[in-house]
């Protein structure tokens, strides 16, 4: 079974997460929040490093409940520093709660921030056909698009090539490459 090339097939957590996530389309603002908390954590790392914990990030930022870490204090990010369970970056935990409470405002303007993030790709993934990895580029003009009005609504750690993975992650884009299983021209029931 072809996988894309960056997957580490000796890894069982790589493997799961390129089989059953990667590229998958997501609906739900929780699942959108929890990645966009996991990518902005990720910027400077390596995805592993991520996925490895992942359920470190999963309790300490109240199961992914945008509402709970926007009213994070002060304290509780003191806190955060110091557990060892995630990525104890101070710049990257500030973000996150920064994140959570201008994630909640576009909630409430557009309904879900899944309405908001979808209406950049026309509400259907973007799929594309490359051959290899090297073809994949690590921006986009959506990614662009996005990562602006992000910034402008001040968000932190969403630049363009973070909020391209983003896209990847949560399926607005499908990226596996064309000899991958998980390519939708091997699959007639995804989108092709």
């Amino acid at each position: 079974m072809n996988r894309c090339a960056w997957v580490d097939t000796a890894n069982r957590l790589y493997v799961d997460y390129h089989d059953n996530e990667w590229g998958v389309p997501v609906y739900d603002d929780k699942i959108l929040f929890e990645f966009l908390i996991l990518e902005g954590a990720q910027a400077g790392l390596s995805w592993i490093t991520v996925l490895q914990k992942r359920q470190g990030y999963h309790k300490a930022f109240s199961g992914f409940d945008v509402q709970k870490v926007a009213s994070f204090s002060e304290t509780n990010i003191q806190k955060l520093r110091n557990d060892t369970s995630i990525i104890r970056n101070e710049l990257k935990i500030r973000a996150a709660v920064t994140n959570a409470r201008a994630f909640i405002k576009i909630q409430e303007e557009f309904g879900s921030f899944n309405a908001f993030l979808w209406s950049y790709v026309d509400g259907a993934p973007i799929v594309n056909h490359w051959n290899n990895i090297r073809e994949v580029p690590v921006t986009t003009s959506e990614s662009d698009r996005i990562s602006k009005e992000l910034k402008k609504r001040g968000f932190k750690f969403v630049g363009s090539t973070i909020m391209y993975a983003y896209m990847q992650a949560v399926g607005l884009v499908n990226d596996h490459t064309t000899d991958c299983f998980k390519h939708p021209a091997h699959n007639r029931n995804e989108l092709i």
